[in-house]
């Protein structure tokens, strides 16, 4: 188990002093732990959901059922991670440069952190319920997420999350993807990098 020290010393990849209890627009990836293919898979170009995929899928879009301040725009089920938009209070997003954590260091009630904290435990416990695995991580221990400045990056965002399915062979986040060398559009350059600053997941970090 790592000490006190180590944890307050792990590289966060979250914009420093940034609300994310603010409105606007937030591009999000969420991986599973490992990158373990637990969702299904892709056959011909078209992600095909297995039962732990549904159950992610159901829990990503009661985010909205549950939270009036959310609404959720372009999302898809990938076989080892999620990708999706989430819009705060429908407004243009800004830096208010105040504090998103709440007590015990946990992410704000309303925040973006305290959203896909929320999607992560609901979606971990209702997988490990049905494979008997109580306490198994479901889920890395971070996630990705990106400010959406303007209507043209969301349309990008937005054509990237559609043709992801198409694209798994030579994405990122594909372990065993066939094309080697860098990645193959902005935003897999988005998560390459960001994934240098994740913790491993490895024994003593806490997964979902």
């Amino acid at each position: 188990m790592p000490s006190q020290n180590e944890g307050q010393h792990r590289r966060s990849i979250r914009l420093r002093e940034f609300d994310y209890s603010g409105a606007g627009a937030y591009f999000v990836t969420v991986c599973s732990v490992n990158r373990q293919r637990l969702f299904g898979d892709i056959v011909d170009g078209t992600m095909r959901l297995n039962g732990f995929g549904e159950i992610v899928d159901e829990e990503w879009h009661r985010t909205a059922i549950l939270r009036t301040h959310v609404r959720l725009d372009a999302f898809v089920v990938m076989p080892n991670h999620v990708h999706g938009v989430i819009c705060l209070n429908e407004g243009e997003g800004k830096a208010r440069l105040a504090p998103t954590i709440g007590r015990f260091g946990q992410p704000a009630g309303g925040s973006l952190g305290a959203i896909v904290g929320a999607f992560k435990s609901a979606s971990t416990k209702r997988i490990n319920d049905i494979r008997a695995t109580r306490g198994a991580g479901i889920w890395q221990r971070n996630y990705f997420e990106h400010v959406i400045r303007n209507e043209a990056e969301m349309e990008r965002i937005r054509e990237y999350i559609s043709l992801n399915p198409a694209g798994w062979s030579v994405y990122a986040n594909n372990p065993n993807r066939v094309v080697a060398g860098p990645p193959q559009s902005e935003f897999d350059e988005i998560f390459v990098g960001a994934r240098r600053a994740l913790p491993s997941s490895g024994v003593g970090n806490k997964q979902q």
